[in-house]
C-alpha cells in the first residue's frame, strides 16, 4: 500500500510538472496529446503503406519533427503580433502565387512550385493559414454579423488566392483555401439570406466553371458519377480503393497483410489513398478509431475557440478547427467513393511534409491565441 501511495504521489508530481511546462510554453496538453495520437497512428499505418520502406518512414519522421518545431515556435508568438502580421502574410502569399504563375516550376503537368535553388516549395500552402487569418483580421474591429459590403470585400480576399491556385491547376488546395475563408464568414454570423444567395450564385456559375475546368478534372467528376465508365483509367483509383475498404471487413486482414496495398493494386497508397489501406488492413474498426481521434481533435479545437478572448482569436481558431474537419471529410469521402477524387491528403497520416507542417503550424497559432489569453491582452 505504501508503494502504491508513493507511486501515485510521484505520478501526480510528474503530471503537475508537465502541466506547468506546457502552460509555460502556451501549449494545450489535451490537444497536443490528441494530435500526438493521430500522428503515432499515422506512422504505424505508413510503415505498411510504404511497403516497409524504412527510409521513407524515417523521412516522414524528420518532417514531423520540423512540423512540431513549427507548432511550438508559433505557440510562443504573442496573439497581437499574429493579428498585426496577418495582412503582411496574406500579401506575401499573393505575391508568391503570382510569381508561381509567371516563373513557377512545372511538375506532373502542374505549375505549383517556386524553386529558390536552396528550397522548393508551394506558396499555396501559406494561403491555408493566411486567408482565414486575413479574413479574421478584417472582421476583428467590425460589427458582427458582417454587412453585405464586408461580405463582398471578404469574398474578394478569398477568391483572389483561390483563383490563382486553381489556375496552377490545384483544385483540391483551392477548395481548401476557399473553404477556410468562407468558414470565417460563417463563424462571423453571416446572414442566412446571404448564404442562400451565395449558394444560388455558385449553382449558376457551375456551367461556366465546367467550361474552364481541365480535361482531367472533368473526367474526375464524370468518373465519380459512374466509375465503371473507365475502370482502367480515371475510375481505377476509386474502384480499387472501394475494393480495398470492402475486403477489410470489420476487423481487417491484419497489419501489412492487405492484398490491394501490398500487391500495389491500390495507387498512391501512402499518400491520398492511405485511408483505404487502413480499411483493408485494420478494418472498419481501424477507420472508426482514426475518425474518433479526428473528432476529438476538432471538438477540443472548437472548445478552445469558444475560450478565446476576442473576435480575431475566435474566428481564426474556429476556422482552423473546421478546416481540419474539411480536410478529413474530403479525403475519407473521396476514398470511400462519396466525393470526387481531388488531391487532398489524409491529415497528419498521409506521407508528405508540406501539408503536415501547415496543419501543425495552424494548431500552433491556435494554441498561441488561446494560451496567452490569461497573460497578455490580445
Amino acid at each position: 500500500m505504501l508503494f502504491d501511495a508513493d507511486a501515485t504521489s510521484t505520478t501526480r508530481r510528474t503530471l503537475s510538472a508537465t502541466g506547468r511546462i506546457l502552460r509555460g510554453l502556451h501549449l494545450d496538453g489535451p490537444l497536443l496529446a490528441l494530435l500526438g495520437a493521430v500522428v503515432a497512428f499515422g506512422l504505424f499505418v505508413l510503415y505498411s503503406a510504404t511497403g516497409e520502406n524504412l527510409a521513407q518512414w524515417i523521412s516522414q519522421l524528420e518532417r514531423l519533427a520540423l512540423a512540431m518545431a513549427a507548432l511550438v515556435a508559433l505557440a510562443q508568438v504573442p496573439p497581437s503580433w499574429l493579428r498585426r502580421i496577418s495582412p503582411l502574410l496574406y500579401g506575401i502569399g499573393v505575391v508568391l502565387l503570382i510569381a508561381v504563375a509567371v516563373h513557377g516550376s512545372v511538375g506532373n503537368g502542374a505549375q505549383r512550385w517556386l524553386d529558390l535553388k536552396v528550397v522548393r516549395f508551394q506558396p499555396s500552402e501559406i494561403m491555408k493559414l493566411a486567408v482565414p487569418m486575413m479574413c479574421a483580421w478584417y472582421l476583428h474591429e467590425r460589427p458582427l454579423p458582417p454587412s453585405l459590403r464586408d461580405v463582398v470585400v471578404l469574398l474578394v480576399i478569398i477568391v483572389v488566392p483561390a483563383a490563382l491556385i486553381a489556375k496552377q491547376p490545384d483544385l483540391g488546395t483551392a477548395l481548401l483555401v476557399g473553404s477556410a475563408g468562407l468558414l470565417v464568414l460563417f463563424l462571423g454570423g453571416m446572414s442566412i439570406w446571404i448564404i442562400l444567395l451565395g449558394a444560388g450564385a455558385i449553382a449558376a456559375v457551375v456551367p461556366v466553371a465546367w467550361h474552364f475546368m481541365h480535361d482531367y478534372q472533368r473526367q474526375r467528376v464524370l468518373t465519380f458519377i459512374d466509375p465503371s465508365t473507365d475502370p482502367l483509367g480515371a475510375g481505377y483509383h476509386s474502384i480499387q480503393s472501394q475494393i480495398a475498404i470492402g475486403s477489410g471487413g470489420l476487423f481487417g486482414k491484419g497489419w501489412m497483410n492487405g492484398s490491394q496495398a501490398q500487391l500495389e493494386f491500390l495507387p498512391e497508397r501512402s499518400t491520398d489513398f492511405i485511408f483505404a489501406v487502413i480499411g483493408e488492413e485494420l478494418g472498419l474498426l481501424g477507420q472508426a478509431f482514426l475518425i474518433g481521434l479526428y473528432l476529438a481533435v476538432i471538438g477540443r479545437s472548437l472548445y478552445l475557440s469558444a475560450e478565446a478572448q476576442n473576435t480575431y482569436a475566435r474566428l481564426v481558431c474556429g476556422s482552423f478547427a473546421l478546416t481540419f474537419f474539411v480536410y478529413a471529410f474530403v479525403n475519407t469521402g473521396m476514398v470511400s467513393g462519396i466525393l470526387p477524387v481531388v488531391g487532398v491528403p489524409l491529415p497528419l497520416v498521409s506521407y508528405g511534409g508540406t501539408a503536415m507542417v501547415t496543419l501543425l503550424a495552424s494548431f500552433g497559432v491556435m494554441m498561441s491565441l488561446v494560451g496567452h489569453r490569461k497573460l497578455v491582452g490580445a
